[in-house]
């Protein structure tokens, strides 16, 4: 009797601390997911990635909802989790969303992008902006941009686009825009064309080059999709039309018609005539000049439109969204020439009798 009251107790104390040991793994079971739950809620609450530059294009269609929202800014990457994301807004009490595209980071906080998407603006301000003119070239871009607006020297820019290592790099990147055509034999420069004149906003005090140049390739992208299934239809390619549109931006003036200069090189190369374009003529020389003499036009260089016939070997300049555009939908014209006055005005002709009348008239010898 002794005996087995001593053996129920015993077992009792053992079930005791069988129950103890399982409350216990329980408790810390529910201590680890407890903190793991609150460390992922946490960091889902706090900037992707704080020191990124990287501008993210996000296109919140009309009629979007908060859920389609928070679903589009977690698979851009613009934040960590789309619920999180949801339940913060909703504890904010945040609302009325604004249709739109928005260039977001993932340096951005909950806040500001919450207000970028309320206001319709980008709440994350950029330090300062970088502007590319329309109608310059590399060099010219090296000189008067970044040497002006960055840390870095004009040296160090063309160093870095003419590295064959990073062109490969790019093409890879972007397969649809610099294909093998940059890299022809006569191309001067693999990007000359490629980068877009517009005005780019810089997230922190030293950008890397890569991100610059990429940025303005981006742009590039951008501006020539549109056209692609036109390009195509038409058997041509990116490169082409840029090269094409370099030569409106250079002899594009403020009051010219890009589309009716650009039915006069078609109107030319459909008749297997020379383009003759002056600017054509100083980017294979290599030097700016004022003015062009006749000797100038017998340089032989595979950029010149006087010595070859058709478009150079690549663009001479960076064109903008309004020559890009008119090499697509030219006027539908006769004429074969045109000169431009002091003033900017535009005098076309369909034959070269009427050519030289008005150059004798509006220019003089």
């Amino acid at each position: 009797m002794f005996d087995r009251m001593k053996e129920k107790k015993k077992e009792v104390r053992v079930v005791r601390r069988i129950v103890l040991i399982v409350a216990l793994v329980l408790l810390l079971v529910v201590a680890v997911a407890g903190w793991q739950a609150y460390s992922y809620v946490t960091g889902a609450l706090e900037p992707v990635d704080p020191d990124s530059e990287e501008v993210i294009e996000v296109e919140v269609p009309i009629g979007s909802n908060l859920d389609s929202i928070a679903a589009l800014l977690e698979e851009n990457g613009v934040i960590k989790d789309a619920r999180i994301y949801k339940y913060y807004v909703k504890f904010k009490n945040e609302s009325e969303f604004q249709a739109g595209s928005y260039g977001l980071t993932q340096s951005m906080t909950l806040d500001e992008i919450t207000q970028s998407l309320k206001t319709g603006k980008v709440y994350h301000e950029p330090l300062y902006t970088i502007n590319v003119p329309e109608g310059l070239t590399l060099e010219e871009i090296a000189e008067r941009v970044i040497a002006e607006k960055t840390d870095y020297t004009a040296e160090q820019f063309m160093e870095q686009v003419q590295d064959e290592a990073y062109i490969d790099e790019l093409m890879t990147k972007y397969p649809d825009l610099l294909t093998e055509e940059i890299k022809g034999e006569n191309v001067r420069y693999a990007l000359e064309g490629y980068l877009f004149p517009a005005t780019y906003p810089v997230y922190e005090e030293n950008p890397s080059l890569t991100l610059l140049i990429e940025q303005m390739l981006d742009a590039t992208k951008a501006n020539i999709e549109p056209y692609q299934s036109v390009l195509q239809e038409q058997e041509k390619s990116p490169h082409w039309l840029l090269t094409f549109a370099s030569l409106l931006e250079e002899e594009a003036t403020a009051k010219s018609d890009r589309q009716t200069i650009a039915s006069v090189f078609y109107n030319r190369m459909d008749q297997d005539m020379p383009l003759q374009t002056d600017p054509t003529v100083i980017y294979a020389m290599g030097e700016h000049k004022d003015r062009l003499f006749n000797s100038d036009y017998e340089f032989e260089h595979p950029y010149s439109t006087y010595t070859n016939k058709g478009l150079p070997p690549g663009p001479i300049a960076s064109a903008g969204a309004s020559s890009i555009e008119a090499v697509l939908d030219p006027n539908q014209t006769d004429y074969l020439y045109f000169l431009a006055d002091s003033e900017g005005n535009n005098y076309f002709s369909t034959s070269y009798e009427q050519h030289l009348q008005y150059r004798d008239e509006h220019i003089g010898n």
